[in-house]
């Protein structure tokens, strides 16, 4: 579908265009350039005098829920993501908008994964406008392909939280799914049948959405304690079967690597931690979900062990590798942000050392400091880095949005951002000369490391020197990618566009960072 917007070049040289979903746009500035202003959005003052008196919000169903929060057309629908692709709640929300005759709504989710394909069929039907959310798998494709009536917006999960402080996105009805939760709308993600871990995500929803539904499948006496949602909050409360599968919770994004050429890469980065000087007493780091960096916590496991080195705290998305680093005593604190697997759920659960968290303290950049920028090191994946060290995590090189954003971008604040990379997929340089689509500027790379070298940001005269004379792999990026080329018969050729935008990048203070294509063919 043609969309006759202004294009516009912005900081990084990029085309985005000046309005997006007949909103208008700030360009990306400039890493730290652009100063929010105004004041922070709110829903609208309710009386409790409207609510039961004995504080049991129960609906029957999850029409009757929607019908008395004044669904209607047009309206801005959200829901969090920590069930992954077990959930079960957001799809049956839209499905029910749909009996109920709703049209043009916007889907505003935390993600979206191949769990909610069927949120397709509902775009054909004229029941959802467009999606403003990271969009995994299916509807990413479909995105790509320009079939979504509107543009897609993709934004980090801190990225997320400020669009939705800044009013940018106005939520009109927020449907958390609840593993645990009491009538009066006091809710848990730890506990339950169907237990996830962290609500974090679905946090903000319920502080700023116009009206919030409560969907669960473990209704307790009042109170819900511990409550990660304040009944305060909440309109309604939904009572059904299930609300997810909580073992799909686990995808393939959080299965440890077997590949050999992939465990060196963990391998190595751990090493380059510990010869900098990283690896120290009271340090912290991250680690994503992909294969490589749950590896690289073993090793740097492992490290610290021999070393006698304890970290302050380790930040999560948890696994049961940051897990089995708080049962060793090798951290005294994990900052959860998501749960990534089961014993992660059963941590968060249990042990008070084990500590939720939400975007709005470890990632909106648009507060009074977040604590992603005090975490000493970050390890994370991408799926193309060029050779000034830009990012993509969004696209592959054929142009096609299979993937979201989540905290990547938040990440990139810490001390030492670590990209872990290996240096071609199928034959296609995972290094290449400019990134498909920009999702992290390249003065926020420290380091690329493959199981061809390591190279580090020449922005990083500190991490050079403190690596000097160490057996580490250290080449330039350029040299990597050289002999990746040779290897595999050239340099991908690029990606082929029609002139229709399909959706935008946001960076983290709000502005258009890259602009998604219409793919050809």
């Amino acid at each position: 579908m043609s969309r006759r917007a202004e294009i516009v070049v912005n900081a990084a040289g990029r085309k985005v265009p000046a309005l997006v979903n007949g909103r208008e746009q700030v360009a990306y500035r400039g890493v730290g350039k652009h100063v929010p202003d105004g004041r922070k959005a709110a829903p609208p003052v309710r009386s409790c005098a409207s609510y039961p008196p004995n504080g049991d919000k129960r609906a029957p169903d999850l029409e009757t829920a929607l019908r008395e929060c004044g669904l209607r057309d047009g309206m801005t629908i959200s829901n969090h993501h920590h069930l992954r692709n077990g959930d079960r709640v957001a799809l049956e929300v839209l499905q029910a908008a749909a009996r109920m005759g709703a049209k043009d709504l916007v889907w505003f989710p935390s993600a979206s994964f191949p769990c909610q394909e069927p949120v397709i069929d509902l775009m054909e039907r004229g029941v959802v406008h467009h999606i403003e959310g990271s969009m995994n798998g299916p509807l990413g494709e479909y995105c790509s392909r320009g079939k979504m009536r509107g543009m897609g917006v993709l934004r980090s999960h801190g990225g997320r939280w400020q669009a939705i402080q800044d009013g940018e996105v106005k939520i009109d009805v927020a449907v958390i799914a609840a593993p645990t939760a009491d009538a009066f709308g006091n809710a848990d993600g730890s506990h339950g049948k169907s237990a996830c871990g962290s609500l974090g995500f679905a946090l903000a929803d319920s502080v700023y959405a116009d009206r919030v539904i409560v969907v669960t499948d473990n209704l307790v006496p009042f109170p819900c304690v511990p409550w990660q949602i304040q009944g305060g909050n909440v309109d309604f409360v939904v009572e059904v079967p299930s609300i997810g599968d909580p073992a799909k919770i686990v995808s393939g994004t959080t299965e440890i690597t077997k590949s050999p050429d992939r465990l060196l890469i963990a391998e190595n980065i751990a090493r380059f931690l510990r010869d900098a000087g990283i690896m120290r007493d009271g340090f912290s780091f991250q680690a994503g979900a992909g294969g490589i960096a749950l590896a690289f916590v073993m090793f740097l496991r492992e490290m610290m062990k021999e070393a006698g080195v304890r970290a302050r705290f380790v930040r999560g998305g948890s696994t049961k590798y940051l897990v089995q680093l708080l049962a060793d005593g090798l951290t005294d604190f994990i900052l959860d942000g998501q749960t990534f697997d089961l014993d992660g759920v059963r941590s968060i659960g249990s042990d008070p050392r084990h500590v939720a968290t939400s975007p709005f303290t470890s990632y909106n950049y648009n507060g009074k400091g977040n604590f992603a920028s005090m975490v000493d090191a970050v390890v994370l994946g991408a799926t193309e880095v060029d050779v000034h060290f830009n990012a993509n995590v969004v696209t592959h090189s054929d142009g096609r949005l299979l993937h979201g954003i989540g905290g990547w971008q938040n990440c990139l604040f810490s001390g030492c951002t670590i990209l872990a990379v290996p240096a071609f997929r199928d034959r296609i340089p995972v290094i290449v000369d400019e990134v498909t689509t920009l999702v992290g500027p390249g003065e926020m790379i420290d380091v690329v490391a493959t199981e061809r070298g390591i190279a580090i940001n020449p922005r990083r005269k500190d991490l050079l020197d403190a690596v000097k004379g160490s057996k580490l792999p250290i080449r330039p990026i350029e040299e990597i990618k050289a002999e990746v080329d040779a290897i595999c018969g050239g340099a991908p050729r690029r990606a082929r566009f029609k002139d229709n935008p399909v959706a935008v990048v946001k960076w983290v203070d709000g502005t258009v960072l890259d602009t998604v294509w219409e793919i050809e063919g």
